[in-house]
């Protein structure tokens, strides 16, 4: 694989998600499976899994939303057929966890879906518009499908 997957865990609170960094590799390498994105040799992206203290932090300085929020993104700038370093996703266990548990989902599900999800956006994929959110999940759903997990947006609206 083109593409290394650097994990650094930064709360204790995700010690009880075993196998981080075997869900966080997964769920990275599916994704280029299902996007074929062209990735330069000896690629990177981080993933950072914090606490909700820490990505309320992030969301205030990076757009200025002072709240915690399930996953952010840092592309890094240009192609990625031309990045080394491809960007940095950042994830919070209390928010995440929330989730999953009012969605009736699986903590490692979810944090797959995270984990994708943030991908997503560091090679370009957004849901800023209707016809963009519709464009992203299509593919959300095809690769948490290819990952063994149910739709992420089962009875959602879209």
């Amino acid at each position: 694989m083109p593409l290394s997957v650097d994990v650094a865990i930064e709360a204790a609170a995700w010690e009880a998600l075993p196998h981080l960094e075997s869900l966080a590799e997964t769920a990275v390498h599916a994704c280029v499976a299902e996007t074929k994105v062209k990735l330069p040799p000896d690629c990177e992206v981080s993933v950072a899994f914090c606490d909700d203290e820490t990505i309320r932090a992030l969301n205030a300085q990076w757009r200025g939303q002072d709240k915690p929020t399930n996953v952010l993104s840092f592309p890094t700038p240009g192609r990625a057929a031309d990045k080394p370093l491809l960007g940095d996703i950042v994830i919070a266990y209390e928010t995440v966890a929330r989730e999953a548990e009012a969605e009736g989902k699986s903590l490692a599900d979810h944090t797959a879906h995270m984990i994708l999800h943030g991908f997503l956006h560091l090679i370009g994929y957004d849901h800023e518009t209707s016809a963009e959110a519709e464009a992203m999940e299509a593919v959300e759903r095809r690769i948490a499908f290819a990952l063994g997990i149910r739709d992420p947006y089962e009875g959602t609206q879209p």
